[in-house]
Parts: C-alpha cells; sequence; structure tokens
C-alpha cells in the first residue's frame, strides 16, 4: 500500500473539531479513501500531512501505516508526491489522536 496514489475525501478538515469527542481538535487533514474497506468495515481512514490548509479532497500518495495495536483499524498517511516525513515527524502531527492508541508507525 506505501507508495500508492489514492484520493481522500475530507470528512474533518484541518482546524475543525471531532463530532463526538469535542476536546480532539485536527491539526491536520483527515478523511477516508473511497471504496477501501479498513477492517473496521467502514472505508480506509487517513491523515493528509504536508498540506496547510483545509481541503475537500486530495490526491496524493500513501507514505505511511499507523498500525494500532489496541483498535481493529489501521490508519494511512497521505501526503503530496515528493513531500516525506520522518516516523518522529509524522508521530508529532498526529499525536492529538493517536496519543490515545499503542500505535507503530510503518513506511
Amino acid at each position: 500500500m506505501i507508495g500508492t496514489i489514492v484520493k481522500v475525501v475530507v470528512d474533518r478538515p484541518l482546524g475543525t473539531y471531532h463530532p463526538k469527542h469535542k476536546d480532539i481538535y485536527y491539526s491536520v487533514n483527515y478523511g477516508y479513501i473511497p471504496g477501501v474497506m479498513a477492517p473496521d468495515g467502514e472505508e480506509q481512514d487517513a491523515y493528509i500531512l504536508g498540506v496547510a490548509q483545509p481541503v475537500e479532497t486530495f490526491v496524493g500518495k500513501v507514505v505511511a501505516i499507523i498500525h494500532r495495536f489496541d483498535d481493529v483499524e489501521e490508519k494511512w498517511v497521505v501526503a503530496p508526491e515528493g513531500v516525506s516525513f520522518t516516523k518522529e515527524e509524522i508521530m508529532r502531527q498526529v499525536a492529538f489522536q493517536e496519543q490515545y492508541f499503542c500505535t507503530e508507525i510503518r513506511m
């Protein structure tokens, strides 16, 4: 999956709050990949890194997968082509949500 170009539909744009957990602020765009089903029965979730403004959709490259040891799903990390991040940079940007899980970043 890493290296694949995907389209992400953003349902939680940068600058918004989680619909159920009002204390979770989205400091990055977050959405799902239409047509790709995840183990939780929903479409695959994805963080978009490297985009500094809210967007509705985004086409980019899967640069990492965040594996959650204590959840049934993984989160994909999507970035503009040619942009890369270290594991530490990724975790820093997604910690607002991933801090609640035991995770590993796979690249």
